[in-house]
């Protein structure tokens, strides 16, 4: 079983200043819940409760979120108020945390190598915050992917299909059609033009990789916009052993733009906050 879980969350959340001028865009809510606790509560569900952070300057409220805050539980204890505390001391009791810092923002796949002595010689997950993923009722999309790290033992990318105006902002695969869902991967580039493009299956972020990925990253010049990508990296994997990707059960919400965060929350208020009111 996949035991880790790696959230890079140190980049700035400049599209959305001046919110996160202060306060980490993992922080931002849909609804009442911070995006990063989303990502947490997925990896859980798919057994992944060491969870590991690769932190920035600025990203403390991260750390004092999965904490104890003693001050505020005294003063809400015996209130009503005191319920709204159950998941995440839940959270906090199930998973351990541990942080470190990406000291210059290199790119995600220097922050992925960031990681390597928090996740050491095993497969891990890898979740970015910014992409909040529901599937009600049904399995997360974490869980989905290990269930198919067990089949074909090596690294993993979630794909869904993306509009053609839209495919310039994604890492895109091709391949080899394993199943209906399912595509061994030939072909993988960091947002290319439209005419370019492969495909029209676009990475989203979650990952499941095995740990030789960090000695290619090691071996991985900078890329697109002078930052080393994680997208060369599973290339040259997929090439030298194999890489899967997978179009998983659920909805994506792309929370790094106003427009997805806003239609996140939009649904989230609407299909899981109401719900639970009632």
């Amino acid at each position: 079983m996949i035991k880790k879980c790696l959230f890079p969350v140190a980049g700035y959340g400049t599209r959305f200043l001046p919110a996160t001028k202060a306060m980490p865009k993992e922080m931002l809510p849909i609804v009442n819940k911070p995006l990063v606790q989303y990502g947490v509560e997925e990896a859980v569900e798919a057994g992944m409760d060491e969870i590991c952070f690769v932190t920035g300057r600025g990203k403390q409220a991260l750390e004092d979120h999965f904490d104890i805050s003693y001050e505020l539980e005294h003063q809400i204890a015996g209130t009503g108020k005191e319920e709204l505390l159950t998941h995440i001391r839940d959270l906090i009791e199930r998973a351990t945390f541990s942080y470190t810092r990406q000291n210059a923002m290199k790119g995600l796949g220097h922050a992925i190598l960031m990681g390597r002595r928090l996740v050491g010689d095993a497969p891990f997950g890898v979740v970015l915050a910014d992409d909040l993923c529901l599937n009600e009722g049904g399995e997360g999309v974490l869980a989905q992917m290990a269930r198919l790290y067990r089949q074909f033992r090596c690294s993993i990318v979630a794909v869904m299909e993306v509009p053609k105006e839209r495919i310039s902002s994604y890492g895109v695969i091709a391949g080899e059609a394993v199943s209906d869902n399912i595509i061994r991967v030939t072909s993988m580039v960091e947002k290319p033009p439209a005419e370019e493009a492969p495909s029209n299956l676009a990475v989203i972020g979650r990952y499941i990789l095995t740990p030789d990925i960090f000695d290619i990253i090691e071996q991985t010049p900078p890329g697109k916009n002078g930052e080393v990508q994680i997208t060369d990296a599973l290339l040259t994997q997929a090439r030298e052993s194999c890489v899967m990707a997978y179009r998983f059960e659920g909805r994506r919400f792309d929370c790094g733009s106003v427009p997805g965060f806003v239609e996140a929350t939009n649904y989230c208020f609407e299909h899981l906050y109401s719900a639970s009111e009632d």
